[in-house]
């Protein structure tokens, strides 16, 4: 059984030091271990006693199986929320909904970790600022693909609008319906 890599572990604890009601969500389930698969890659991991995370024994049972789709990667760009939904979990469930619990929830204070190196005052200021500048590219790219959208809806029709589409369904409803009442007054004539 391949366990998660030594960084990952780091990071995730490191995640989960930070965060003491996700450590209380998992402490119940120490010794329990669970697998990622993400093809090609199947990593496991076990849950210590304080609710941390750690490399699995090699005759550890796995309790818990999550198999992401291949395409994991691309979704975590739409959100975590839009990989979750993509997994599949096998295995214990009051496990697995303490694992999802977690995952969902947890976040990393990038704040605190900051406010370390260059005092609480910088790490605020430089966290407000890479927030709103992360805002302003997500707008910017919002704003972009409207205008997009728009052009290639508008000026240089070459994609359809939703209406357009939902219009010509329709009469293509309409005519097939047409089309089978002149079929059956033709079979009574005949």
């Amino acid at each position: 059984m391949q366990a998660l890599p030594a960084p990952l572990l780091a990071a995730i604890n490191h995640l989960l030091g930070q965060a003491a009601w996700a450590r209380e969500k998992l402490a119940p389930f120490a010794g329990h271990a669970a697998q990622i698969k993400l093809p090609p890659f199947e990593a496991a991991f076990l849950v210590g006693a304080d609710g941390c995370l750690s490399s699995p024994l090699p005759d550890a049972e796995l309790e818990v199986t999550i198999a992401l789709p291949a395409a994991a990667p691309l979704l975590a760009l739409q959100g975590k929320d839009t990989v979750m939904r993509a997994a599949r979990i096998e295995g214990s469930a009051e496990f697995a909904e303490a694992l999802g619990f977690v995952i969902r929830n947890l976040r990393w204070d990038a704040e605190e970790d900051l406010s370390r190196i260059v005092g609480d005052i910088a790490a605020h200021r430089i966290v407000k600022g890479t927030t709103e500048f992360a805002a302003w590219q997500q707008q910017a790219a919002q704003n972009f693909a409207a205008n997009l959208a728009e052009y290639f809806t508008e000026e240089q029709p070459l994609i359809a609008r939703q209406a357009d589409i939902a219009a010509f369904s329709g009469d293509i409803d309409h005519l097939r319906d047409d089309v089978a009442r002149l079929e059956k007054r033709l079979q009574r004539l005949t």
